[in-house]
């Protein structure tokens, strides 16, 4: 070998010696884990809620990381965090505090149930500049000029006017009359004040209805009875039933079964999934909630059988509720959002959000995978639940429906 071959080799080798170096060192700088954010309420009232939000967070996490991870970065995993939001909004507001002063690394969250919360949380979220996917409700969550909190449900009003003119077109269809009186029962916690708010100012005077009974509490409810009195008293063709606790709701159907209203004797109707949790049938029979309709941003629907099939095989849940649905989405929201990000980074993170378009919805009721220039979800709708034989399930829209509706008659 002569002098120049063996400078050609060392360069050579130097070279390749180079090149594999910048080639660990590019592995090195891609994460190994991507850390994600989920702050609901664990303790407290709303702590089932929060259980069933952290079910669909752990099943979304654990498919990503199955399927491959975020390829975008080399691979690298989803980790989940979790943040217990408690009950008030104080401590929602507190636990928001810590999230952004101790998990600095992470790149998105979702959360936090009661739209009371995620306001709370998310004055919080904007300030450290944290993307926030949603489900809560309140139109307040995005008209605040926040550019960090992305709303995948129908905001409270839009829900009120997709879902309100369904329901009467049904029950004109199905008794043959359309209902002209109504009582409204609901607590005060921010998704209800809106609802209610578009309720009154448009949608009763729209479709007819006269409002004989508004009560209104702050949760938990301690007794019914008052609220159930009143309703007994006017009969009105209608009652809007409207709790955000578990133990508010099991008050209320027990004392409307009590004094006899239940079983279609007085049509009720929710804009709240608490209604259609499985805790229901602690308190009631199947007969008592036989019939009982809910409209909401989001529920187990046809087309996801087996998503439902594989919680009911590892959580024992008995049904895939809005909770599940919602947050099991958002994970892989957060996936397609790092893959378009192309980096573990929380700017770039929300941006993604901001600009995506990702077409068609599969985890969410309508519309697409593209949020407006307030934070919400483009085009987003909603489900009507009815308790049928002892489980609630999804009967419009049509193509997610996995019953056919029918109108409970009254007697």
């Amino acid at each position: 070998m002569n002098k120049n071959n063996k400078g050609l080799t060392r360069r050579t080798v130097l070279s390749g010696a180079a090149a594999v170096g910048f080639s660990g060192l590019a592995r090195a700088q891609q994460p190994a884990e991507v850390k994600v954010g989920l702050i609901v309420p664990l303790s407290g009232i709303y702590t089932r809620p929060g259980q069933v939000m952290k079910m669909g967070a752990e099943m979304g996490i654990d498919h990503i990381n199955k399927q491959g991870g975020i390829k975008a970065l080399g691979g690298a995993k989803m980790k989940l965090v979790v943040i217990d939001c408690g009950d008030t909004t104080e401590k929602a507001k507190n636990a928001a505090q810590r999230m952004v002063a101790q998990e600095t690394d992470l790149v998105a969250a979702t959360g936090a149930y009661l739209s009371s919360f995620t306001l709370a949380v998310t004055e919080v979220t904007e300030r450290a500049e944290l993307p926030v996917l949603t489900l809560s409700y309140s139109d307040l969550l995005t008209e605040r000029g926040f550019k960090y909190i992305f709303q995948t449900a129908a905001p409270a009003s839009r829900q009120s006017e997709l879902g309100l003119p369904t329901l009467m077109k049904l029950a004109e269809s199905a008794s043959g009359k359309r209902p002209k009186t109504v009582a409204m029962l609901m607590d005060n916690t921010a998704t209800s004040i809106a609802t209610a708010k578009a309720l009154k100012e448009k949608l009763f005077a729209q479709e007819g209805l006269q409002l004989v009974v508004e009560e209104i509490w702050t949760p938990p409810l301690s007794d019914a009875t008052p609220l159930i009195q009143k309703v007994r008293s006017a009969r009105p063709d209608l009652l809007l039933f409207m709790p955000n606790a578990v133990s508010d709701a099991k008050l209320g159907l027990e004392k409307i079964n009590e004094f006899g209203l239940g079983q279609g004797k007085i049509p009720t109707v929710s804009f709240s999934i608490t209604i259609a949790e499985p805790d229901m049938l602690q308190s009631v029979s199947t007969e008592a909630v036989q019939g009982i309709m809910t409209i909401v941003a989001n529920w187990g629907s046809k087309g996801q059988e087996e998503l439902i099939a594989e919680l009911k095989a590892k959580y024992k849940e008995p049904w895939a509720t809005q909770n599940v649905v919602s947050t099991y989405g958002d994970m892989w929201l957060m996936k397609e959002a790092l893959e378009k990000a192309g980096k573990a980074d929380r700017q770039a993170v929300a941006q993604a959000f901001r600009t995506m378009d990702a077409g068609p919805s599969k985890y969410y009721p309508g519309g697409q995978l593209k949020f407006d220039e307030k934070g919400r979800r483009v085009g987003a709708g909603v489900v009507i639940v009815q308790w049928q034989n002892g489980v609630p399930v999804t009967v419009y829209p049509p193509e997610l429906a996995q019953a056919t509706p029918f109108w409970p008659k009254k007697s």
